[in-house]
């Protein structure tokens, strides 16, 4: 027997209290399925939770040792995921700078999971995927994401950057700053996961053909900051004219092998987005928030709402197509997208993880919630828990400007 997860959320400006709210409502869906089997209606019994999932906003990090203490009392025996962000996201609703927090409960075999940080290692656990949180300011971050996810079996992790005002700090059995935490799965947790972004190109790809690290000198043989300067449609010779559009430019980076992008294109999850950091009207060259290496393709961008808006959509239809496709087979994190006889998404849906980037939400998609009221229009009204982030993590690569949705799946 399968459970759903359960999930709750709350805003108070006392940690407390919103904790309370959460527990009610949490207490509430343990109570009603037990209430049904017991009058003989039907409905599965509540199993004890043994995973919690945990985000909060930064209003709350400076108590997060003594919040993470409060879960254990309410739940013992529940091991704790989850990080601060500058917003958390629950089914349909956001809420960003604002006291609030968001917990999920779910009833997996603890055989099938296990916690790690850097006072916890994963040791020889069979690893399938895993959630990861982290601190943006860890020394070589993206190496680190890139072997953890080499250790897994899918090569597929998810989850994001802990982001605040104040402290930054991750949550798995421990609230820790600095490194990175989580919790990974085995095969036999099935999970869908998409990346979608939230810019797009303003001219096709070029191929990087000089930089160091993150200076790039030149593209497709020409100065750098000649292309960029044509590309926004600036004149050449008067590249400090151009100031105000450059610094609403950022760059979308890809290896080499991956298929150049027109300019209508979206970018797929093999871009990463990073800032531009700086122009040289001397060198003509321009920096890169990552270091850029010959070979690779550059596209020049811009955040767009409309984009990002057909992109959120898009990804939730890849997971409804991807869970219609044959459900007695299990599910991997891994599987490409492929058309299916539509049906009720939410039937297999257990819970779901989304975590977006801080410069995202609704305000970006037209409106309050909009952004999450656009996932549960497309999955249905299922346990969701998320977090506003510093940078988002999916497969093996840190992402800018994008949101990662990770559901799990019942059979």
């Amino acid at each position: 027997m399968t459970l759903p997860f359960l999930h709750a959320h709350a805003t108070h400006p006392d940690w407390r209290i919103a904790l309370s709210l959460a527990a009610a409502q949490l207490d509430a869906q343990r109570d009603a399925p037990l209430d049904r089997h017991r009058r003989g209606g039907g409905g599965d019994a509540a199993a004890a939770p043994t995973l919690g999932f945990v985000y909060v906003t930064d209003h709350y990090a400076g108590d997060a040792g003594a919040l993470l203490d409060a879960l254990r009392r309410r739940w013992p025996g529940v091991a704790w995921v989850g990080a601060v962000g500058v917003g958390v996201a629950a089914s349909g609703v956001e809420y960003i700078d604002e006291p609030a927090l968001v917990l999920m409960l779910a009833a997996l075999p603890r055989e099938r999971f296990r916690v790690f940080s850097g006072a916890q290692p994963l040791g020889r656990f069979d690893a399938h995927t895993a959630l990861v949180h982290a601190d943006g300011t860890t020394p070589d971050l993206a190496e680190l994401i890139a072997e953890l996810a080499a250790r897994t079996g899918s090569g597929y992790l998810f989850g994001g950057l802990a982001s605040s005002r104040g402290a930054v700090v991750h949550f798995a059995d421990g609230a820790w700053r600095g490194g990175l935490s989580g919790v990974a799965f085995t095969r036999d947790v099935a999970l869908v996961s998409r990346v979608t972004q939230g810019c797009q190109p303003v001219a096709p790809a070029r191929r990087v053909t000089a930089a160091e690290r993150h200076v790039v000198r030149t593209l497709d043989g020409e100065p750098a900051l000649d292309c960029l300067l044509r590309d926004l449609g600036a004149d050449p010779q008067r590249p400090r004219s151009a100031l105000a559009r450059i610094r609403t430019t950022l760059v979308g980076l890809s290896d080499g092998d991956v298929p150049g992008l027109a300019r209508a294109s979206p970018f797929g999850v093999d871009t990463r987005v990073r800032h531009l950091v700086g122009i040289d009207p001397a060198e003509r060259a321009i920096a890169v928030a990552d270091v850029v290496e010959p070979g690779m393709q550059l596209a020049f961008c811009q955040r767009d709402a409309d984009a990002a808006r057909r992109d959120l959509v898009r990804i939730c239809a890849e997971i409804r197509e991807e869970l219609g496709a044959d459900a007695t087979q299990p599910v991997a994190a891994v599987h490409p997208p492929h058309t299916a006889t539509p049906f009720d998404a939410a039937a297999r849906i257990r819970g779901a993880i989304y975590v977006s980037c801080a410069g995202r939400g609704g305000p970006h998609f037209g409106g309050p919630s909009a952004e999450l009221q656009i996932v549960r229009h497309a999955l249905g009204d299922v346990p969701l828990a998320g977090f506003f982030a510093g940078g988002e993590i999916g497969h093996r690569h840190l992402y800018g400007y994008t949101g990662v949705l990770t559901v799990f799946v019942g059979h």
